[in-house]
């Protein structure tokens, strides 16, 4: 049964606890993607979740596509109280507490269905409950975007042609040093900014999931798509501690169900469309070539050592991971 069957109960359940809840409350939540991405789509149906549940007490307003800054901002917004909810990449919250660089080492998921179930492992979880302490935040759980694949101008037979090229990334250490190791030259870029930098060749590849691929049209100006599925994207719902402190009990679990729903749908409509953009990126007539991971040499391996000092949970994500490909 999908979470989609489960959503009314969740809903009904959440609108009984409500009782005695804290006073209404209009809340704020914000993301980098655009509005027509899965996770804006997810945010949205959430909040109409938040309302139907609370009967209209509690509301929630979805600002995507960096209203409200980039993720970095967004994630001091969120410590300060001044955001109330956010759904963050995986990779920022890295950024504050290294340990959720293991999520990125490369080659962790074998496909995109492993990569949901490492994300509904015990460690993924237990991962959760350092979040306040270190970085201001409460973990409700994980959405993700697809597998990482990589688009390039021009032929690209081996890696070796990847040295030097001017490479769109998202600004995140697990990101920079994979693709310092690689010897590309790693380029920090918003999602707005992409289509027209490879226009007009300030960067002449980018490292991105299939569902922008297909829908921003990435493929118009980059030719060649290299399927490499070398990394997970994960992405985690977030609600500012301070926020957390003063809500109900009531109201905690009521978001802790809902908002824990739609991520769990998140991931479940990538493991099924992921395969699917990929092949309609194909038939627009992209340059479409699978790799794996001997495409990249040594990289995977250093970058694991270089993780291993960063992350202390890397050998029990991989262990994890192991445990789950089957």
């Amino acid at each position: 049964m999908t979470y989609l069957t489960k959503l009314p109960a969740a809903i009904a359940a959440a609108t009984l606890m409500l009782g005695g809840a804290a006073a209404a409350k209009d809340l704020r939540l914000g993301l980098i993607t655009p509005p027509s991405h899965i996770w804006t789509k997810a945010a949205e149906d959430f909040g109409n979740d938040l309302a139907e549940a609370s009967d209209g007490a509690h509301t929630l307003t979805v600002f995507p596509a960096q209203q409200l800054g980039s993720e970095a901002e967004m994630m001091q917004q969120l410590q300060t109280g001044a955001l109330d909810m956010a759904f963050l990449t995986v990779a920022e919250v890295s950024n504050r507490v290294p340990d959720f660089g293991a999520f990125y080492a490369p080659f962790l998921a074998k496909d995109i269905s492993h990569a949901g179930r490492i994300l509904q492992s015990d460690l993924a979880a237990k991962m959760l409950e350092d979040l306040p302490a270190k970085a201001g935040v409460v973990g409700i759980g994980y959405g993700m975007a697809g597998l990482r694949q990589i688009e390039a101008k021009g032929a690209v037979d081996s890696a070796a042609d990847l040295k030097g090229k001017k490479l769109r990334i998202t600004p995140f250490a697990p990101i920079l040093d994979f693709y310092n190791l690689l010897g590309a030259a790693p380029t920090p870029m918003p999602l707005p900014a992409v289509y027209d930098a490879l226009a007009n060749g300030q960067v002449n590849a980018i490292d991105m999931d299939a569902e922008m691929i297909w829908k921003m049209k990435y493929y118009e100006q980059a030719e060649t798509v290299i399927v490499s599925n070398h990394m997970m994207f994960p992405m985690v719902g977030l609600v500012s501690a301070k926020v957390w402190k003063d809500m109900s009990e009531e109201d905690r679990a009521m978001i802790s169900e809902l908002m824990k729903a739609r991520l769990d749908e998140v991931v479940e409509t990538f493991i099924v469309k992921d395969t699917e953009w990929l092949g309609m990126v194909k038939d627009a007539g992209a340059t479409y070539k699978e790799v794996g991971p001997d495409f990249f040499g040594d990289v995977p391996a250093e970058w694991d050592k270089i993780w291993a000092e960063k992350s202390a949970v890397l050998g029990d994500m991989r262990a994890a991971a192991d445990a789950s490909a089957e």
